[in-house]
């Protein structure tokens, strides 16, 4: 009896010591570590639309939705959402045509990307929990409505570190005009080590407390960075199992390399007028040549190593004005982001696959929820959709040219295939070789995953 009780424990040890990946060593929290399997890609740029993109205004086409225009939805003539009552349906507010060789119908309002249709595999089918902006950023990006869970970065940044020791395995670039909703919980580590949190970075602000003081010389900051070290090794020494210790010591250590490599690798005075002019960083609209710019960063930086590099297009709350929250203007407003939006990410596409990086960097393109194939009651804008929006993904390993699942004939809800950001997650860490089972975290009592207690990974739309 007490040898099968012994086999059983050995049994449940060794499946508790693999899904509990990875080991970390705290004196080299961002070394390289292997993947469960042979990974698609190497490292991840996503790109998130704050303020939620209308799907039915780019990406979904619905041409009973352009037939209906101005009856009510059928079933739900009454709707009240987010906002409150809306009214009639509302056709989409730019002509869709078809793009590329596979013919998908995207809308004029992003042409760039569009003549990419190509290249991008769309999930239609996308649902949220929430139609609130931060918590939704938050299940988009954590995988969990509530506050205080590590981002995706931060969790392929625990599974995998860097390619670079020189730079932060994770950058969050926020737009040009300010904070996404939610903030730092885009890139928080959550319960994970702090050394696997997202580093802000941006093209118009330096990185904080990055460069020395100026009222501190070179030599000055060279002796206490000495001093520094020799406390930290004496303290070492009495105490060589304090892991956190040895995290702040590494830390320290990165932000000294950071001074003398992020300098080069944030400049964009290399790059040729033919990049610049590629991506619209020669527009005379600053806040576009500004992203734009943003956009060649995170070129950069994926091109020196880092792992996972979070794009962010739209800032805070302000009723649409520097956001995709379109509730009252939205023809207006989108107008302007769309220009915002369109040619940079094009650019980026395009700069990615001449260079070959395209073979081995995944792009995601992300939003917290949709809007509603509707006008708000009074309004000239769409309120808030969680119950079916789109992203979609390029790159390594994924199906170029492609559509997977959809909503109904109006793009209120998704009615076929449906997705979590849980099955979004689980196949964009398929794509880098990790099993999103295995990869967790001891935290509180739970083997916590990115995923939680969900997710399955989207095969169909692996190449």
């Amino acid at each position: 009896m007490h040898g099968f009780s012994g086999v059983a424990l050995a049994a449940m040890l060794a499946e508790y010591a693999q899904s509990a990946t990875p080991r970390i060593d705290p004196t080299r929290p961002y070394a390289p570590r292997p993947t469960h399997f042979t990974p698609k890609a190497k490292r991840v740029i996503e790109i998130f639309c704050s303020g939620a993109l209308s799907h039915v205004d780019t990406f979904d086409y619905k041409p009973e939705l352009i037939k209906r225009h101005g009856q009510p939805l059928p079933g739900n003539e009454r709707l009240v959402s987010f906002q409150g009552p809306n009214g009639n349906l509302t056709k989409p507010l730019w002509d869709f045509k078809p793009r590329g060789q596979c013919g998908k119908q995207v809308s004029e309002l992003v042409p760039h990307i569009g003549e990419l249709a190509d290249e991008l595999c769309f999930f239609h089918s996308l649902t949220n929990r929430s139609n609130t902006h931060g918590p939704a950023e938050n299940f988009m990006n954590t995988g969990f409505v509530f506050d205080g869970f590590p981002s995706m970065g931060a969790w392929i940044n625990y599974a995998l570190g860097s390619e670079n020791q020189n730079l932060p395995a994770f950058v969050a670039i926020e737009d040009p005009r300010g904070m996404p909703q939610s903030g730092p919980n885009n890139w928080a580590n959550g319960f994970l080590p702090a050394a696997f949190q997202g580093t802000p970075f941006s093209s118009t602000k330096p990185i904080r407390f990055l460069e020395r003081p100026k009222n501190i010389t070179a030599e000055e900051d060279t002796a206490a960075r000495s001093a520094l070290r020799a406390l930290e090794t004496e303290a070492q020494s009495a105490f060589p199992g304090d892991a956190n210790l040895a995290a702040r010591i590494a830390s320290y250590e990165l932000a000294a390399r950071m001074q003398l490599t992020v300098p080069e690798a944030a400049s964009l005075r290399a790059e040729p007028a033919h990049i610049h002019k590629l991506y619209g960083a020669d527009s005379d609209d600053r806040n576009r040549a500004a992203f734009a710019e943003n956009c060649i960063l995170a070129r950069r930086l994926v091109e020196r190593g880092v792992r996972f590099v979070q794009l962010f297009n739209g800032a805070y709350a302000s009723g649409g004005r520097i956001n995709w929250d379109g509730h009252f203007k939205l023809k207006e407003q989108y107008d302007v982001h769309g220009r915002i939006l369109d040619q940079p990410v094009a650019g980026l596409l395009r700069d990615l696959k001449q260079r070959g990086l395209l073979e081995d960097t995944l792009v995601v393109f992300a939003t917290e929820f949709g809007r509603m194939p509707m006008f708000q009651a009074g309004t000239y804008g769409r309120d808030h959709n969680p119950h079916g929006f789109t992203a979609w993904l390029a790159g390594a390993g994924v199906k170029g040219g492609m559509s997977y699942g959809a909503t109904d004939e109006f793009g209120f809800s998704a009615a076929d295939k449906v997705i979590t950001p849980h099955d979004f997650h689980a196949t964009i860490l398929h794509l880098l070789g990790l099993d999103h089972e295995k990869l967790t975290f001891y935290h509180n009592g739970i083997q916590r995953r990115l995923t939680d207690v969900h997710g399955q990974v989207i095969r169909d739309i692996l190449a």
